[in-house]
C-alpha cells in the first residue's frame, strides 16, 4: 500500500502513466471577454489536453510519457522541448514533414470559461499512423490515458485504436477523458457516435457536465441520468460539475466531493490537472479506488489541482506542483 501524506494524501506513484494524443499550441487573449476579431492580441500557450495530463502527473512528481504526433516545425519543436523540460518522456512523440503543428484560438469569457477555433487542415496530430506507435513504450504503462479528438479521422483512429489494445493487452488501467470539442466534429450526433465507441473499453472514465448531457441527451445532470453511462468493467466514473463539484461512481459506492472556490482566470486545462492529480495518486495502487475514504481524500486533492489551475491564463503554465495543492488543501 502506498504511503501517505500527512493530511492522508496517498503519495505520488513511480508506475509509468502514458498519455495519448494530441499536443497543440493555444493562442490565448490577452484580454478576457472579447471576441477573436476584438482581441488586441494573444500569447500562445502550449496545451493539448493528453499533453497537459502528462505535463500534471510530471509536476506533481510522477512518471509520465507522451504519445502523440507533431510538425516538423519550429512550433513541434518547442512542444517537444516543453515535454523534455518538464519531465515527460517524450520517445513516443514522430514528427511529421509535411502537415504543420495544429493551432487554437482560445476565446476567454468574463467568466474564465472558454471557446476555440482550430486551424487543423490537417494537422500533424490528426496523421500518426499506427506503424509509428512507439509499442514498447504503451507496453510498459500501467495507465494509459487517452481522449476522443484522435478518433476523428483516419489514419490517427487506427492508431488510437491500436495503443488502446497494446495497453490493454499488456495489462494497464485505460483512462478516458473524451475532452469534447464539438467545433472539430461533423455534427453532435458523430461525436457522441465515435466518442461512445470506444466507451466499454475503458477502466476509468471521467466526463464534464456538458459532456454528460451530449452522451445521454438528457439536460438532467444527476445520478440516474449518470449511471445510464456505467458499464460493468468500469472502476471509477467521474462527472465534474465546473467550479461546483466532482461527482464518482464506482460499483459499491458512489458520491460528491466539493470543490475549492477561486479567482477563475482562465479554466484551460483544470480538468487535465484533475485527471492528472489522481492518475498519479493511485497508479501503484489501485485498491484506493475500491476505498471511499481514500478515493475522496484523492478526489479532494485532484479538485485542489483543478481549482489552481483556473487561476492562471494557459493550461501548462498553470499546472501547480504538490507544495501548491498541500498549502491550497491546508488552508492558510
Amino acid at each position: 500500500m502506498a504511503s501517505s501524506l500527512a493530511n492522508g494524501v496517498p503519495q505520488t506513484g513511480s508506475g509509468l502513466i502514458v498519455s495519448f494524443g494530441e499536443m497543440l499550441i493555444d493562442f490565448v487573449p490577452t484580454v478576457s471577454g472579447v471576441s477573436l476579431a476584438e482581441a488586441p492580441g494573444f500569447v500562445k500557450a502550449p496545451g493539448g489536453a493528453p499533453a497537459n495530463v502528462a505535463i500534471a502527473v510530471s509536476r506533481l512528481g510522477g512518471k509520465a510519457a507522451f504519445v502523440g504526433k507533431l510538425g516538423d516545425d519550429e512550433f513541434g519543436r518547442m512542444l517537444a522541448g516543453i515535454l523534455k523540460e518538464n519531465g515527460v518522456d517524450g520517445r513516443g512523440i514522430t514528427f511529421d514533414q509535411g502537415a504543420r503543428t495544429a493551432l487554437a484560438f482560445v476565446t476567454l469569457r468574463s467568466d474564465g470559461d472558454r471557446e476555440f477555433m482550430f486551424y487543423r487542415n490537417p494537422s500533424a496530430d490528426m496523421l500518426l499512423k499506427p506503424e509509428e506507435l512507439d509499442l514498447e513504450l504503451i507496453r510498459s504503462a500501467k495507465v494509459f490515458h487517452y481522449g476522443s479528438i484522435s478518433l476523428i479521422v483516419e489514419p490517427c483512429r487506427p492508431a488510437h485504436l491500436k495503443a488502446m489494445k497494446e495497453a490493454r493487452d499488456a495489462g494497464a488501467l485505460l483512462s478516458y477523458d473524451p475532452n469534447l470539442r464539438l467545433p472539430l466534429w461533423p455534427s453532435p450526433e458523430v461525436a457522441r457516435e465515435q466518442i461512445m465507441s470506444i466507451w466499454d473499453e475503458a477502466d476509468l472514465v471521467k466526463v464534464s457536465d456538458v459532456e454528460l448531457e451530449l452522451l445521454t441527451g438528457s439536460d438532467k445532470i444527476d445520478d440516474a441520468s449518470a449511471m445510464s453511462l456505467w458499464r460493468p468493467n468500469f472502476k471509477l466514473l467521474l462527472v465534474t460539475l465546473g467550479e461546483k463539484d466532482c461527482k464518482y461512481y464506482t460499483k459499491n459506492f458512489h458520491g460528491q466531493v466539493e470543490a475549492f472556490h477561486v479567482n477563475t482566470v482562465d479554466t484551460t486545462g483544470a480538468g487535465d490537472s484533475f485527471v492528472g492529480a489522481l492518475l498519479c495518486k493511485m497508479v501503484d495502487d489501485q485498491s484506493i479506488l475500491e476505498d471511499e475514504p481514500r478515493l475522496r481524500r484523492v478526489l479532494k486533492f485532484a479538485n485542489a489541482c483543478g481549482a489552481i489551475t483556473t487561476i492562471k491564463k494557459g493550461a501548462i503554465p498553470a499546472l501547480p506542483n504538490e507544495a501548491e495543492v498541500l498549502s491550497l488543501l491546508n488552508g492558510p
